[in-house]
Parts: structure tokens; C-alpha cells; sequence
């Protein structure tokens, strides 16, 4: 995979102009997207910017707005569709010299029906979704950046399935104007690069905070949680062993870790996600299901059907719920330094008609805590399993620095 630090630090020295550093993934592009069909559209150039991200070309998820590059959404309803502006997290991008090098595939309006896009590692199986582009152009080593967005594990997972590193930030901390919603409440923008170092310096370089691109933590005397969800039933063993591995290689670097079981408020927080999912995603989506029921694809037509059965009640419910678990979690992951759990139910799903199973990304996609997922090790058809790190709501930067020191003991004891 491309580095966003090191070419940024090429373009930076002179090494490479930024030019020729886009000219690489126009390249990388050109050679493997044939097959991997991560690209929905693409400009017929690449112009470079100025800034700490000048010569990175960054993929961005065709549900948000380009001015200059069509945004479908995954769907007939928008083919060709030209909004007037970019949106922020577009302009964020360009502010801080990076070039969109494309609009990346994605399920239709986000939801569960595949997209075109194929795992990297195995064409037959699933790169997972919503984000299946973002995540496998990446992946793939064709871009060094890409935007997705996550409503319930739609950049943890792919990323996960795909051998990519991601973060899902808190809730809030990159903007989602000119995003197309899901459910307003949960949608949240996210990264996937090549390392946890990558998405950190890529948060710092597009949010103005540069105490994001942290600085490696000590794991001597941290003690981290290892939540397995119970709530949410059991993962495959590939990732029962991997969050063993992972918690294995901490202790060995002297970090303590225990088992921290989620309290039972918790699983009424899980349950809630589908409710107010529900509702909003009724009105999100109210003209296209309106006007062009017909064109939704079977999976979200047949969820937006029963989904509107959902009440106000039961949405104002949801909401106390949710809102009660924040509290809860507050304080539960103030107990350790941050929580080691599973990415993703196991390795991706050895067909293309499903983009697997975000139960154990829902959560903390509700609860708005800052997560994070690097690869670990392969599983027993040999394609990437990783496992998932989350912090409290806030301390990215700390989540960021954690990351960075795993990652290292996965390195080294590679």
C-alpha cells in the first residue's frame, strides 16, 4: 500500500514533485481498476494542490458531493448527477493540498445491496460495504487516501475485509455537510490509508488539529479492555484468535489487559440502533422511495418497506436509550486507556452478494466514539482478519497514539 506520511514527505523535500507522485496512482489506477472496479468516476486529470496533502490522490465515496465529478450514489436515480459544490470534507481535502483522484463505488445510498467493487485479495469474495471502493482502492495499493462513511460498519468492515487500515473519528469531528444522509444521527465520515500513522497525520492535515497526528504511545503501564460484545452474538474463530493475538502482544510489551464485560444497558444501546436507524433512514431516503420506489435495489426496498412501520414512539425511544448509553460508555471506558475488540464477524464473506455483518461496529457507531482498525493477521482462507480499537468520545488523538504502537508489535513480530 501507498504511505500519505511518506509521500507527503517526499513531496515536502523536493524528492518528488507532486505531480509525479499523482502521476504514480493515475498509474496504479489505470493498471488494476479494470478488474477491482473501486472507481465509479474520475476526472480526466489530476491537478495537484498545496498543502501538507499536496501529491496525495485521495478516493472519495460516491454519496458525497463533487463539483466537478458526478455523484450517483450508487444508483440509476442519480446517474450523471452534478451537484454545484463540493462538499466540506471535499473542500477540507483540497484546503490541505489533496487531489480527489475519484469518486469511489459504494452500495446504493449506502445501504446493503453490493456494490460493484472486488476484494483485492480474492475477487470472489466480498470487499464489504457500504465504502467497498474507498476501502479496496487502498487496499489495492492504487491511492494512498480514501474517504467512507459509517452509519453502522461501513468503514471499520470493508477496511477489515480488505486489509486496510481506518478510522471512524468521533461523531461530529469531520463535517457531513453535502454528504447524502442515512440516518443523521449516526452518519459519520472516516479514513482508510495504509497504517494507523497515515490516518493520523491525513485527521491532523484535514481537521486544522495537529495534536491528531499523535506521537507513538508507551504501552508500558497502559491497561487496555478486551470487550468481545457479547450482546451481539459470536464472531468466527479467526477473529476470536486474532483479538488473543493482539492482546497477547501487549502484554509482552507491558501493557496490562482485562476483560471488560459491557453492562447490560449496553445491549438495550446495541438494540437501539435499529430503531432510530429506522425512522431516519424513512425520511433520508422519503423522495427517492416516493417517486422511485421501482429503482431502489431488492435489499433497501424491502428494509425501507418495513422500516416505515417504525413510530415516532419507538424513535423517541431509541434516541433516550442511545442517549443513556453515551453517558454509560463515558464512563465504563474511563476505566482503562482504551478497548481492544473485534472488527468485523470474521474474514470477508466468500461471495459477492452480501457486504457481511456490521454487529459489531453498531455500537460505536451510535455511541460516537473514535475507532480505529489495522491488519493483523490472515485467516484460514488466507484473507486479511483484523480487530478493532475504540477510545472514549474525543480522545482520537489517544486512539490515534495506541494504534501507532500496536501496529508496531504487529510489524515486528511479523
Amino acid at each position: 500500500m501507498l504511505s500519505v506520511r511518506e509521500i507527503a514527505r517526499r513531496v515536502a523535500n523536493g524528492e518528488i514533485s507532486a505531480q509525479a507522485a499523482l502521476a504514480e496512482s493515475e498509474s496504479r489506477i489505470e493498471a488494476r481498476d479494470g478488474e477491482l472496479r473501486a472507481f465509479a468516476s474520475r476526472p480526466q486529470v489530476l491537478v495537484p494542490g498545496e498543502g501538507p496533502l499536496a501529491g496525495i490522490a485521495c478516493g472519495v465515496k460516491d454519496i458525497i458531493d463533487t463539483a466537478d465529478l458526478p455523484t450517483g450514489m450508487g444508483s440509476p436515480i442519480y446517474e450523471g448527477w452534478q451537484p454545484r459544490a463540493d462538499a466540506a470534507i471535499v473542500m477540507a481535502l483540497k484546503a490541505a493540498g489533496a487531489t480527489v483522484a475519484g469518486k469511489t463505488q459504494t452500495t446504493a445510498f449506502a445501504f446493503l445491496d453490493p456494490a460493484p467493487t472486488r476484494n483485492p485479495h480474492d475477487p470472489t469474495a466480498s470487499p464489504g460495504g457500504s465504502s467497498a471502493g474507498s476501502a479496496a482502492a487502498v487496499a489495492a495499493g492504487l491511492i494512498p487516501l480514501a474517504i467512507g462513511t459509517q452509519t453502522g460498519g461501513s468503514v471499520i468492515r470493508p477496511a477489515a475485509y480488505c486489509g486496510a487500515a481506518a478510522i471512524k473519528p468521533s461523531y461530529g469531528l469531520l463535517p457531513t455537510v453535502g454528504v447524502k444522509p442515512y440516518s443523521w444521527s449516526l452518519d459519520t465520515l472516516g479514513l482508510m490509508a495504509a497504517s494507523a500513522d497515515d490516518l493520523g497525520f491525513a485527521l491532523a492535515a484535514l481537521t486544522g488539529r495537529p495534536e491528531l497526528d499523535a506521537a507513538e504511545a508507551s504501552l508500558q503501564g497502559l491497561r487496555l479492555g478486551l470487550n468481545r460484545q457479547e450482546f451481539a452474538e459470536a464472531p468466527e474463530p479467526a477473529c476470536e484468535q486474532a483479538l488473543q493475538r493482539i492482546a497477547a502482544l501487549v502484554r509482552q510489551a507491558g501493557a496490562s489487559v482485562v476483560d471488560l464485560a459491557a453492562p447490560a444497558a449496553l445491549g438495550d444501546a446495541f438494540r437501539a440502533h435499529g430503531p432510530l436507524q429506522d425512522w431516519e433512514a424513512t425520511q433520508a431516503l422519503g423522495w427517492e422511495y416516493a417517486n422511485h420506489r421501482g429503482a431502489l435495489p431488492p435489499k433497501l426496498r424491502a428494509y425501507l418497506d418495513e422500516a416505515r412501520r417504525t413510530t415516532p414512539a419507538q424513535y423517541d425511544e431509541a434516541r433516550r436509550v442511545a442517549r443513556r448509553g453515551r453517558h454509560l460508555t463515558e464512563a465504563w471506558l474511563g476505566e482503562v486507556d482504551a478497548m481492544l475488540t473485534y472488527a468485523a464477524p470474521g474474514e470477508a464473506p466468500a461471495t459477492l452478494a452480501s457486504t457481511g455483518d456490521s454487529r459489531f461496529n453498531r455500537l460505536w457507531t451510535l455511541m460516537g466514539t473514535p475507532c480505529l482498525t489495522v491488519p493483523l493477521l490472515r485467516g484460514a482462507r488466507g484473507l486479511p482478519v483484523s480487530f478493532q480499537l475504540i477510545g472514549r468520545f474525543g480522545e482520537d488523538a489517544r486512539v490515534i497514539a495506541v494504534a501507532k504502537a500496536l501496529e508496531r508489535l504487529i510489524v515486528a513480530s511479523a
